[in-house]
C-alpha cells in the first residue's frame, strides 16, 4: 500500500511538473495575421514596462510608419500611423515644462505577461533599427533598452516571422525643456 501511494504521488508530481514546463516552451508557430507590437521601456532604468499588440484586418506587403509632429512651444504631440492602412499606432502629448499624456494605444499589457525564452542567446533584428522619431537625437542609446525586450518570446516570434524587417524605435518624451527624463520611454515597434 505504501509503494502504491508513493508511486501515485510521484506520478502526480511528474504530471504537474510536465504541465508547467510546457507553458515556458517557445511556440515555433509564426504569429498569424497582420499585427504590430509596441514595447515600452523606461529610459532611465532600461526596464521593460509594458507592451501592446495591435491587430489589423488587412495585410500589406510593406510597413511604413507615418509621423506627424507638433513641436512643443507649450503643448505639442507626436502621432504615428500604419501608413499603408492609415491606422493609428501611437499618439502622445509633449509638454514644455510639464508632462504630456500618452493617448494611444491605451490598456497596455504589463511586461510580466510577456514570457521570456529559456536560452541565454542575444538577438537583434537582421535589418537593424530604424530611428523613426528622434528630435533630441538620443537614438544611439537604445541598445540597453533593446536588451530588456530581446529575450521575450513574442519579440522572437515577430523577428522569425518577418526576418528582413527592421525594428522601428523612438524616444517618447512627454515632458521636455525642464521635463523629467524619468518619464521618458523607448518605444520599439515590430511588425510580424
Amino acid at each position: 500500500m505504501k509503494k502504491l501511494f508513493a508511486l501515485t504521488t510521484f506520478a502526480l508530481l511528474l504530471c504537474s511538473c510536465a504541465g508547467e514546463e510546457t507553458n515556458t516552451v517557445l511556440d515555433p508557430t509564426p504569429t498569424a495575421g497582420n499585427e504590430v507590437m509596441l514595447l515600452k521601456v523606461d529610459y532611465s532604468t532600461n526596464e521593460f514596462e509594458s507592451g501592446k499588440i495591435l491587430a489589423f484586418d488587412e495585410s500589406t506587403p510593406t510597413f511604413t510608419v507615418g509621423i506627424e509632429y507638433q513641436q512643443p512651444s507649450d503643448l505639442g504631440w507626436v502621432k504615428m500611423k500604419y501608413a499603408e492602412l492609415n491606422a493609428p499606432l501611437f499618439e502622445g502629448e509633449i509638454h514644455w515644462a510639464g508632462e504630456g499624456t500618452l493617448i494611444f494605444p491605451d490598456a497596455w499589457m504589463n511586461a510580466s505577461l510577456f514570457d521570456s525564452v529559456i536560452t541565454d542567446d542575444y538577438v537583434e533584428p537582421a535589418a537593424g533599427f530604424d530611428f523613426i522619431f528622434d528630435p533630441m537625437e538620443f537614438g544611439w542609446g537604445c541598445s540597453n533598452a533593446w536588451s530588456a525586450v530581446q529575450s521575450r518570446v513574442k519579440v522572437r516570434e515577430y523577428l522569425q516571422s518577418n526576418p528582413d524587417a527592421d525594428v522601428k524605435v523612438f524616444l517618447y518624451t512627454p515632458g521636455v525643456g525642464v521635463g523629467d527624463p524619468t518619464t521618458w520611454k523607448w518605444i520599439f515597434i515590430l511588425k510580424n
